[in-house]
């Protein structure tokens, strides 16, 4: 199963993702999109906090831009994935070599997602509820954010939207 859970900030996305996870009986993966700079202290704070929290026994894969090839890699029977989250992992290919990559790693991201199989779920900010950003690189991001948001719950059987973590099934079946 396919299930993309989406919300704000600390809307509960993620722990909802670990809950499901949990309880899926499989061996959990949790692909890390997350990669913080020597200099960005507070990033570094979010993903220990992040690892603090999961199982020892979870494998962990940190992946910031190549997805594509970590899903083909892990997805399978009996493995559950945490991709955590679409939207870091959009930024960062996004912002590497200028975007010169970001058409390439982005198709084959949406190609692999058609032939997996196992349980898979992806965390992923909304974004676009809020004003229209200033700035090209702002306004771009919202804008591919919403675009991958759009073709990825197209190919998942289930999809959620986190509030003041409440989950709302918009797509498949509910909670």
């Amino acid at each position: 199963m396919k299930q993309l859970i989406l919300g704000g900030a600390r809307s509960g996305k993620s722990t909802l993702a670990e809950r499901l996870a949990a309880e899926s009986g499989d061996n959990v993966i949790y692909i890390a999109t997350a990669a913080a700079e020597q200099s960005d202290v507070e990033m570094a704070r979010r993903i220990q906090a992040h690892r603090d929290r999961r199982p020892d026994n979870w494998l962990l894969v940190e992946e910031p831009l190549n997805l594509a090839e970590a899903l083909r890699e892990h997805c399978g029977p009996g493995h559950f994935l945490i991709v955590d989250c679409l939207t870091l992992w959009l930024s960062n290919i996004l912002l590497m070599d200028e975007g010169r990559h970001f058409k390439q790693q982005t198709t084959a991201f949406l190609s692999v997602l058609s032939e997996l199989t196992g349980n898979l779920v992806m965390v992923s900010n909304e974004v676009g509820l809020g004003i229209v950003p200033l700035g090209e690189i702002s306004r771009r991001f919202q804008d591919e954010s919403g675009w991958l948001h759009q073709r990825v719950a197209n190919s998942c059987d289930r999809v959620i939207l986190t509030v003041a973590g409440l989950p709302l099934t918009l797509k498949g079946d509910t909670l």
